[in-house]
């Protein structure tokens, strides 16, 4: 019952900006960490950055200074702006959500949002 949805990802040019959201949905839940993981053609799955539920986070080397990771509790949604994108920025983004139900402790993943960078 629970949802993980992302958003907004599509076609930017390099140098140009997104923000990526990633909203939780469904009844009797905590969030415990979100992130988000991204995976080009041909490579593995990488992490991007999480966020943890006391605002402790993460932002991988590569994106670290051009992307930010944060979340709004009331919401249950988490957000990554991409500033500053670059081609090698290309590639398929995911969300992953460690959840808190009554019966145990999961991790949920969004069907992925296609992020281009291109001229």
């Amino acid at each position: 019952q629970v949802q993980v949805v992302e958003s907004g990802g599509g076609l930017v040019q390099p140098g140009g900006s997104l923000r990526l959201s990633c909203a939780v949905s469904g009844s009797s839940f905590t969030i415990n960490r979100m992130g988000w993981h991204r995976q080009a053609p041909g490579n593995q799955r990488e992490l991007v950055a999480r966020i943890t539920s006391n605002g402790d986070t993460y932002h991988a080397d590569s994106v670290k200074g051009r992307f930010t990771i944060s979340i709004d509790d009331a919401k249950n949604t988490v957000y990554i702006q991409m500033n500053s994108l670059k081609p090698e920025d290309t590639a398929v983004y995911y969300c992953n959500a460690d959840l808190t139900t009554p019966y145990s402790r999961s991790s949920y993943w969004g069907q992925g949002t296609q992020v281009t960078v291109s001229s």
